[in-house]
């Protein structure tokens, strides 16, 4: 509920900036204020024409505008899109290649979004929905990323794969040449601990590779959904096929969810060994 409450916030606060910068708006300001200083006399019959009128008609329209765009669902949109791309920055994703899939993906998500202006009607809800769920499956792309760039640069793990392989032959040889018992009982332990790590490091190593294969062949799954989207129109059939989409697309979060959990269960094991 709380981060649905920041959201609303967050759209609400670019909505009503948007609002404001709007060419319209910095028009009707200026105008007022021209009125205000150099439009003094204004003959009415009615009423006795005062200075500051010019503010309240400015403050009205001005009010005007601002309500326009605040209840525009295409400006909502539009907003929406932009705080999202904001939110998922890509300079924070270190590896070349995830970044130009996530660029890729964005893309792809900018010109759904054009579809969905182009749509009228229940087709447009569909269509807004479904961008909805690609968005959800950005968000796990960009995760995914994100868990890729932690391994790369975690100089601790590179150090592991190198040096853990290492130990567990010394500690072979001390165990065959150890003569007291509980010692050798100990080694015994620590050569568990240590098959387990390397274990856990090639976990984490197919892991990866499994985050860039997968990355490399969601965005393809996603530039699919894109033309198909391209060619829904408003027959009935095709309703059956958004929701047929609608489908495919959540299927793919699932597949990138069970990857990062796969990711993040290796992690945890590799703490708990520490």
């Amino acid at each position: 509920m709380a981060d649905n409450d920041n959201a609303r916030q967050k759209v609400f606060g670019a909505l009503l900036a948007n609002a404001l910068l709007r060419w319209e708006s910095l028009v009707t300001i200026m105008v007022t204020m021209i009125l205000f200083l150099f439009v003094q006399d204004v003959n009415i019959p009615i009423i006795e024409w005062q200075p500051w009128f010019w503010l309240v008609l400015g403050g009205l329209a001005e009010t005007a505008l601002v309500a326009s765009t605040l209840t525009d669902p295409d400006a909502t949109e539009q907003a929406l899109a932009e705080d999202f791309e904001r939110e998922y920055d890509l300079r924070n994703i270190r590896n070349r290649v995830s970044r130009e899939r996530l660029r890729d993906a964005f893309e792809y998500r900018r010109n759904m979004l054009k579809l969905v202006d182009r749509s009228k009607g229940s087709m447009k809800t569909r269509l807004r929905t479904l961008v909805n769920d690609v968005s959800d499956w950005i968000t796990h792309m960009y995760n995914l990323a994100h868990h890729i760039d932690m391994f790369e640069n975690n100089d601790l793990v590179m150090r592991d794969r190198q040096q853990v392989p290492q130990q567990i032959e010394k500690v072979k040889i001390r165990i065959q040449h150890e003569p007291d018992e509980r010692v050798r009982q100990d080694l015994e332990t620590q050569l568990s601990r240590l098959q387990q790590q390397k274990m856990n490091l090639e976990a984490t190593v197919s892991n990866i590779k499994r985050a860039e294969i997968q990355l490399e062949s969601t965005l393809s799954s996603l530039g699919t959904v894109y033309a198909q989207m391209s060619l829904l129109g408003t027959k009935e059939t095709d309703g059956r096929k958004g929701q047929r989409l609608s489908v495919e697309v959540k299927d793919e979060i699932d597949k990138l969810q069970d990857t990062i959990d796969a990711m993040d269960e290796v992690q945890m094991q590799s703490y708990r060994l520490q």
